[in-house]
């Protein structure tokens, strides 16, 4: 399905992404960052941490230095308070990302994954290649919702191109 070397260039894609997309939201005031546009999860602020939550419970699976994020209620859109707040949790969490894809060999993709899901309340099992390739396709979905949401709000949204990503990205 998928190999080592694939995980590195989504994992530097994921890293990226967050890097230009903190650029703008840093001098955003709350009031943009917290208007409702009728995305998923609502707003800016809200769509970035349920990211930031959704890759810190992922990664909590597939390493056992993550410790699984608070859950229940809105803990996935409100993790952080601050996009200052935001911007620290992201960069490390991208940073782990990183060393985490820069780890793996070809066989630790191969076996099932077994977790216990909050959202079926049950214990689920899926090929572990699908988990990770969940994990960046779920970023992708909503830093989409983030982009349509910035470009509705008059901001120059990132490059989102693979293609375009550079080198040292």
């Amino acid at each position: 399905m998928i190999d080592a070397g694939f995980v590195q260039i989504m994992a530097r894609y994921n890293a990226w992404q967050n890097r230009q997309i903190m650029e703008i939201v840093k001098d955003m005031d709350d009031a943009a960052l917290d208007h409702d546009h009728g995305a998923f999860f609502g707003t800016i602020r809200g769509t970035l941490n349920h990211l930031l939550w959704g890759d810190t419970m992922w990664m909590s699976r597939f390493c056992d230095d993550v410790a699984k994020p608070k859950v229940g209620g809105d803990q996935s859109t409100t993790c952080t308070e601050t996009i200052g707040v935001w911007q620290a949790e992201r960069f490390r969490m991208d940073g782990r990302i990183r060393i985490w894809s820069e780890t793996l060999s070809n066989i630790d993709l191969l076996g099932d994954l077994t977790w216990y899901s909050g959202l079926t309340k049950s214990e689920m099992s899926k090929p572990r290649a699908l988990c990770i390739v969940h994990l960046f396709n779920h970023q992708t979905h909503h830093r989409g919702q983030v982009h349509a949401m910035l470009t509705a709000g008059g901001h120059a949204a990132p490059v989102s191109d693979l293609a375009f990503m550079p080198e040292d990205a």
